[in-house]
């Protein structure tokens, strides 16, 4: 079984209001990216919920995700990833961890990380957008210790740094741009232009993966 990780419980420091409940299209940013990302293969998705934490349950409590809460969130993203891994039952055999402020993820990215998983057997996959490297990645479950130990608010970074420098990152050419994420008011007004249409996710099946990379993924607040 493969699960989600939907990181949510972060203050918004730079935003000065709570990125998860910006309106998007009449819908709270939080719900549109869940709804995205219940429209994969994944067999189960969990949203770690911190600042603001009753009203974004609130907010997506008719959607099959599971809420857990980080009480240490304000000590940085490490500490999502690992209240995230603690709350997955133990046949989960990967994770994709999913960042709540990029609405623009598409549901075929997450798939196309988990059957590159699937085939390949590597420790960390992740999406090469037409721009750059980006989010979500896949980690195996044999990867869990080292995410578990993380610290600080880096998120999963140093962990895919170090899959890259060892080879073992496997990365999965993607079609598109990276979708952009939500930390400041310039952010929020450029996401509600490139969203100006509601869009549905891209029919276009991902390209063949392969294993070379230059950028790294798993930054980024949740």
């Amino acid at each position: 079984m493969i699960a989600g990780i939907v990181l949510a419980a972060g203050r918004s420091s730079r935003l000065g209001r709570p990125k998860q409940l910006l309106p998007v299209h009449g819908e709270p940013l939080v719900r549109l990216t869940l709804r995205r990302v219940l429209a994969s293969s994944l067999d189960e998705v969990i949203l770690v919920v911190g600042h603001e934490a009753d009203e974004v349950r609130d907010t997506v409590a008719d959607l099959p995700v599971k809420c857990v809460f980080n009480p240490d969130a304000a000590a940085g993203q490490s500490t999502s990833v690992r209240t995230g891994l603690a709350a997955l039952s133990s046949d989960i055999e990967a994770a994709v961890f999913i960042l709540s402020d990029q609405p623009g993820i598409d549901p075929a990215v997450i798939d196309a990380l988990v059957a590159a998983w699937r085939t390949s057997g590597a420790a960390v996959a992740a999406p090469r957008y037409q721009d750059r490297m980006g989010n979500p990645v896949l980690f195996d479950r044999r990867v869990f210790p080292e995410l578990a130990v993380l610290e600080g608010d880096t998120g999963a970074r140093p962990v895919v740094r170090a899959h890259h420098d060892s080879g073992d990152l496997h990365v999965v050419p993607v079609p598109g741009h990276a979708p952009p994420d939500v930390d400041t008011e310039a952010d929020y007004a450029t996401l509600l232009s490139t969203m100006s249409q509601p869009r549905e996710p891209a029919s276009a099946p991902p390209l063949p993966a392969h294993r070379p990379g230059t950028r790294e993924a798993g930054g980024g607040q949740g």
